[in-house]
C-alpha cells in the first residue's frame, strides 16, 4: 500500500500518474478525456498506468482525484431541478441578485440576464424571521412551510437560505428536518452549513449552487469510489483534498478543483527547486490557468467563477483564458484581424493534426507547422499529421492574405502568447506584484512549448519547466493534504472587540474545522491550523481578507490592514477598522512523498541529443537540437534553439537561452547573459 495514484481530468486529456512513495518513482498515462463520462477516461487511464507498473489497483494507497464534474455541470447546464426555501418577503433574492450590467446597457441587449439556477416556480418562502443578533423575531410556521414544500414535488435538490440565518440556524435546521419528511430522497443544502456568512444573496445563490451540482457530483463520486474500493478523494478548490463523502456533500467546494491541483504540483515542484515565490502557467488542450504564489502559498480567493456565476467559496486564486494547445484561429469576415480563442478544438474532433477529422486551424497545429513538435505526443499515442496541419493553417493564411502557413502560424502563437500574458498580469500587475520579482512555472500538455516565450514577456526568471509537466496537475493531487474550513460572520468595530474575543472566536473556528478532518480519519495531533479575518474601514462596503497568527492582537491586526489596503489601493482612511468574518482553516499532513533525485553530471548535454530539426524562429528556419529529457543529468545545460522530448510534453528553447538540469529534474530556463 506505498503507491499513491493522481488523477486529473481536463477539456482534451485525463492524466494519471501512480507514484511510489518509498522511492519516489512515478509512472504515467495520458489518455484522452470522454466527455460524456469522464469516468470512462479515468478508469482508462488507471488500468494503463496499472499495467505498465504492474501495480493491482487494491496494492494503491489512496486515489486523489481533481475533477471538473461540477465545473462542468453548470458550464452546461446538467444540473439539478432545484427547490429553494428562502424568508417570506426575499422569494426573488436571485432575480434581483446584484444588478450587475455586463458591459454597459448595451451589453444587456446583447447577452441577456443568465436565469437563476432556482427557478422562481420552484422558490417558497417561510414564515419566519431571525434578526441579525440571531434572536428570533418570527417563530417558524411549520404547518405552512409543510403545505409549500408538497407543492415541490418534482424537484431534485432542495435549498435552504433563510435571512440572518449565519447569526442562527435553528430555523434552517428544522427544514431540512421536515423537508425529508415531505420531500424523502431529495438532498437538502442549508447556508448555514454551506456559507455561514452575511449578505444574504451571496449566500442564497452558494447554496443554491450547492445544491444545482449535488446529486451529479455525488453520482459520480460514488462510481469512482465504488472501484477504487473507498481509498477516493477530491481536491477542493482551495487546494485541500477531501474525503469523497465529505466532497460529494460540499460539490460546490469543487468548482476549481483541477486548477487548483496545477498550482499543488507547481509549489512542490518550485520547492525542490528552491525558488519559494513564482507564477504558475498551466496550458492545457482547451484552456490557460494562471496563479501567484508567494513563499509557497498560494493566493487564496473568496471567490469562485464559473461562466456566467460567480459563488462565496474559498479558492486558488486562479485566472482562466480560453488558450489553449486546441484553441481554434479564425479570421472574421468583418475585421479580417486574426483571432485565437476561446472556441477549442477540443477532445474530439481536436486540432487538424490529430487526423481525427478536425480541420479548424488550432494554436497545435500552428506548433506543428512551425517545427516545434518534432515527435509524436503522449509516448506515441497520438500521430501528428503535417500536411492536415498545414492545410488548416494555410486557410488563416489565405484570409490574411499572408505568403506562408509560417507567416499565420508564427500570428497564431504571437497571439495566444499575449493573450496568455494579459492572464498573467491580472495576477501580478493587477494584484499589486512586479513579475520580474517571481518565477514561472509552466505545465500543462502544451505549457513548455510557450514557457520560454512568456518568460521573455514577463522577465520572469527563471522560467521552471517541472519533470512530466503535462500531467503536473494529478501529481499535485498525489502530494497534497487533507483540509477543511470553518468560517463565520462577526461583525464587530474593533472598539467593541478584545483581543480576548478574537482568540476565544479563532479556537472556536478552529475546533469545528478541526472536528470535521478528524471525521475524515485525521488525528488532531497531526492538524495543522491557519487563520484569517475580513476586515475593513467601518462604512466600507468591501473588506480585505488578512491572514493572522492566532497570537496576534487587535493593534498589529490593525496595522496588518492598513498595510494591505494601501498596497491594493495607495490611500488609507481615518474611519474606525471593523471585522466582518472570520476562518480557520485546518490541515492534515502533507505525505511523505520522496523527490527524485538525478544523477550528477557536467554542463555538456550531448550524450542526450537524439538529432536536429528545423524550426521557425523569427521569421526563418534554424537548426534545433532534439533532446530526451529522460536522458538529461543534474547540471546539463542544453542552449537554446533546442527541443526537449518527454511523454507527455516538449519543451522549446529559444535563441539566445538556456535550460540547466536542477537536481530535482527541473529544467531551469534563463537568458544565456544570466
Amino acid at each position: 500500500m506505498r503507491y499513491r495514484l493522481g488523477v486529473d481530468v481536463g477539456g482534451t486529456f485525463t492524466d494519471i500518474l501512480l507514484i511510489d512513495q518509498d522511492t519516489g518513482r512515478s509512472f504515467r498515462a495520458k489518455t484522452p478525456s470522454t466527455p460524456h463520462d469522464q469516468s470512462v477516461g479515468v478508469l482508462s487511464g488507471i488500468e494503463q498506468v496499472c499495467s505498465e507498473a504492474g501495480v493491482a489497483l487494491p496494492e494503491i494507497a489512496q486515489v486523489l482525484h481533481g475533477t471538473t464534474v461540477a465545473t462542468n455541470a453548470i458550464l452546461e447546464g446538467r444540473g439539478a431541478r432545484v427547490g429553494l426555501v428562502t424568508t417570506q418577503g426575499f422569494r426573488q433574492v436571485l432575480q434581483i441578485a446584484r444588478s450587475f450590467v455586463p458591459g454597459g446597457l448595451a451589453g444587456w441587449i446583447i447577452w441577456p440576464k443568465p436565469e437563476p439556477l432556482a427557478a422562481l416556480e420552484d422558490t417558497v418562502e417561510a414564515v419566519e424571521r431571525v434578526a441579525a443578533d440571531g434572536s428570533v423575531v418570527t417563530p417558524l410556521d411549520e404547518d405552512d412551510l409543510r403545505a409549500k414544500l408538497r407543492r415541490l414535488k418534482g424537484v431534485e435538490a432542495l435549498a435552504v437560505s433563510l435571512i440572518n440565518s449565519y447569526a442562527f440556524d435553528g430555523h434552517e435546521r428544522r427544514i431540512a428536518a421536515i423537508a425529508a419528511e415531505e420531500l424523502p430522497g431529495v438532498p437538502v443544502s442549508i447556508s448555514s452549513a454551506v456559507l455561514p456568512e452575511m449578505r444574504e444573496y451571496e449566500r442564497t445563490i452558494t447554496t443554491v449552487a450547492n445544491a444545482y451540482v449535488q446529486p451529479y457530483v455525488a453520482r459520480y463520486i460514488d462510481n469512482i469510489d465504488e472501484l477504487t474500493d473507498g481509498q477516493l478523494y477530491i481536491l477542493r478548490s482551495d487546494g485541500g483534498l477531501a474525503s469523497a463523502p465529505a466532497a460529494a456533500g460540499g460539490p460546490v467546494n469543487l468548482l476549481l478543483s483541477g486548477p487548483a491541483g496545477g498550482v499543488a504540483g507547481a509549489t512542490w515542484v518550485a520547492e525542490q527547486a528552491g525558488f519559494p515565490d513564482f507564477l504558475t502557467f498551466d496550458m492545457g488542450g482547451t484552456s490557460t490557468d494562471v496563479a501567484l504564489v508567494q513563499n509557497l502559498q498560494p493566493r487564496i480567493g473568496r471567490e469562485t467563477t464559473v461562466g456566467d456565476l460567480t459563488v462565496r467559496s474559498a479558492s486558488v486564486d486562479v485566472r482562466t483564458v480560453g488558450a489553449g494547445g486546441g484553441s481554434v484561429a479564425h479570421v472574421p469576415e468583418l475585421t479580417r484581424a486574426l483571432r485565437v480563442g476561446p472556441q477549442s478544438a477540443g477532445a474530439e474532433p481536436g486540432p487538424a493534426a490529430y487526423g481525427k477529422g478536425g480541420a479548424d486551424p488550432t494554436v497545435t497545429d500552428a506548433n506543428v507547422v512551425l517545427g516545434y513538435l518534432p515527435t509524436n505526443l503522449a509516448g506515441g499515442a497520438i500521430s501528428l499529421d503535417r500536411e492536415r496541419a498545414h492545410a488548416a493553417v494555410r486557410k488563416v493564411a489565405d484570409a490574411m492574405g499572408l505568403p506562408s502557413a509560417e507567416a499565420a502560424a508564427q500570428g497564431i502563437v504571437d497571439i495566444v502568447n499575449e493573450n496568455m500574458f494579459g492572464a498573467l498580469r491580472l495576477v501580478s500587475v493587477q494584484q499589486g506584484f512586479d513579475p520580474r520579482d517571481f518565477a514561472l512555472v509552466a505545465f500543462g500538455g502544451a505549457g513548455p512549448l510557450h514557457a520560454n516565450a512568456l518568460g521573455r514577456l514577463t522577465g520572469s526568471w527563471p522560467v521552471i519547466i517541472p519533470p512530466s509537466p503535462g500531467v503536473l496537475c494529478a501529481y499535485g493531487d498525489a502530494t497534497t493534504c487533507l483540509r477543511d474550513e470553518s468560517a463565520r460572520t462577526h461583525i464587530r468595530r474593533f472598539s467593541q472587540l478584545t483581543d480576548a474575543d478574537l482568540r476565544a472566536l479563532l479556537a472556536e473556528l478552529a475546533e469545528t474545522a478541526s472536528a470535521s478532518l478528524a471525521a475524515q480519519g485525521v488525528p488532531a495531533a497531526d492538524h495543522t491550523v491557519g487563520y484569517q479575518v475580513d476586515v475593513r474601514y467601518h462604512g466600507q462596503g468591501f473588506e480585505i481578507p488578512i491572514a493572522i497568527d492566532p497570537d496576534m492582537d487587535l493593534e498589529a491586526l490593525g496595522k496588518a490592514f492598513d498595510a494591505e489596503h494601501e498596497r491594493l489601493f495607495s490611500f488609507l482612511l481615518a474611519n474606525e477598522r471593523e471585522l466582518v468574518s472570520a476562518r480557520a482553516s485546518v490541515s492534515g499532513p502533507r505525505p511523505n512523498v520522496r523527490p527524485v533525485t538525478l544523477a550528477a553530471g557536467t554542463e555538456d548535454a550531448s550524450a542526450a541529443a537524439t538529432g536536429t530539426h528545423e524550426v521557425w524562429i523569427d521569421g526563418g528556419w534554424a537548426e534545433a537540437t532534439v533532446y530526451d529529457r529522460a536522458a538529461l543529468l543534474a547540471g546539463n545545460l542544453v542552449t537554446g534553439p533546442a527541443i526537449v522530448v518527454e511523454m507527455d510534453s516538449t519543451t522549446l528553447v529559444l535563441p539566445g537561452h538556456a535550460a540547466l538540469v536542477h537536481e530535482s529534474g527541473s529544467l531551469l530556463i534563463r537568458p544565456m547573459e544570466a
